[in-house]
């Protein structure tokens, strides 16, 4: 079985994206029709296949540049792997802070007030989940204690587990089953897609930039390009690593 611990994470901030999606493509087939000549869906037990798509990146930068060229001899031919983020930071559950969402607070002194050299800080998030029990592989309910809301749990979000072996794996809840009344609630979550490997309990869980081992699709390559003014604008897609 393949490993997808220890990979690189995609640098969302440097590339610029104008728009980023995250979809689960293929989780269910036709199955025939009913009486009424309705076609009924099947789901699939694998949950379907997690994509991305990084659109019109804007890229003028001599070190943007080579990053995408980077980013293509490892990608291209499907056969390497990468972390890909979701960008959430705009809509997640995460504390406002100077007026605008706060997913991790960057700058945090030493506990003398002093910096490190470059002076930058310690960084930290202000959400992240814990779960509360074991789930198996392919489990649709995970259960888990939220710590940092700034409002409940409500209708879908998008978080990660870092898993022994499959490395990154994202989830998005689609039913709140329960909710504890607890200072720090638990929660009992039905999600898609279903867990990838097993958790025990205890597991963290990332609500801060949510992401999963990835690759380019097949079909799917990343050219080194130059244009007039050295400003262009790229798309890349990825998807699941499985």
């Amino acid at each position: 079985m393949a490993t997808y611990t220890g990979l690189p994470t995609l640098l969302a901030d440097m590339i610029y994206p104008q728009r980023v999606s995250a979809d689960v493509k293929g989780s269910a087939i036709e199955g025939g029709r009913n009486t009424s000549g309705q076609s009924q869906s099947i789901e699939l037990s694998g949950g379907g296949l997690l994509t991305a798509s990084y659109e019109d990146c804007k890229i003028n930068w001599p070190m943007q540049y080579e990053y995408i060229n980077w980013l293509g001899a490892r990608l291209n031919g499907s056969f390497r792997f990468i972390n890909v983020p979701i960008i959430t930071d705009f809509y997640g559950p995460f504390p406002i802070i100077n007026g605008m969402p706060a997913d991790i607070i960057k700058g945090i002194p030493h506990s003398d007030r002093s910096k490190f050299s470059d002076d930058t800080g310690y960084s930290q998030v202000t959400v992240f989940g814990t779960t509360t029990a074991a789930a198996g592989p392919n489990a649709g309910i995970i259960n888990m204690k939220v710590d940092g809301l700034s409002r409940d749990l409500r209708y879908s979000d998008w978080f990660s587990i870092l898993h022994p072996t499959k490395g990154w794996r994202a989830y998005r809840y689609w039913k709140i089953l329960s909710k504890s009344a607890n200072k720090v609630p638990v929660y009992s979550l039905a999600i898609s897609p279903p867990l990838r490997e097993a958790v025990t309990a205890g597991t963290r869980v990332e609500f801060a930039r949510p992401r999963f081992a990835a690759k380019f699709p097949s079909d799917f390559t990343l050219p080194s390009v130059s244009e007039s003014f050295y400003a262009i604008q790229q798309s890349i897609q990825f998807e699941e690593a499985f």
